[in-house]
């Protein structure tokens, strides 16, 4: 039954994706371009997600259990560090040089563009380099 819902909701959100616009790099570079042509329909897209995602925070916040019947696991962590900054500021820099961000990259892949396919694969080489450097540290210490 998760398997099935995690489909269902998949399929919704890349549908959602798609329908507003997200997929098409053009689109997101021109809601990026605020010194030029600037298009501010994606703020439209974003500001109803967060409407959306603070009313659906919200009501899971008073459930103990998911819909599904699993545990209710919610984000706990309230600090700004500079793992958080640097990571939105790696993460901003890719989505205004690619206009793609990973959800709609997804999205795109059977378009028959080869530009989220570069994309995914820089995006999964990036998460490969993160994880080795994450590694390191921890290897420093118990070494010491």
């Amino acid at each position: 039954m998760q398997v099935l819902f995690a489909l269902i909701v998949g399929l919704v959100f890349g549908i959602g994706l798609i329908v507003s616009g997200m997929t098409d790099p053009a689109k997101v570079l021109g809601f990026l371009d605020l010194a030029g042509r600037w298009d501010p329909s994606l703020g439209m897209v974003m500001g109803g997600a967060i409407l959306v995602g603070s009313v659906a925070f919200r009501v899971a916040g008073r459930r103990p259990r998911a819909l599904l019947g699993g545990p209710m696991r919610l984000p706990t962590a309230s600090h700004i560090d500079r793992r958080l900054v640097l990571g939105g500021l790696v993460f901003g820099a890719g989505w205004g040089l690619a206009g793609y961000c990973p959800g709609p990259a997804l999205a795109s892949l059977l378009s028959g563009s080869p530009k989220p396919l570069i994309f995914g694969a820089a995006m999964l080489v990036g998460m490969v380099i993160f994880a080795l450097l994450e590694r390191l540290p921890s290897r420093r210490k118990q070494g010491a």
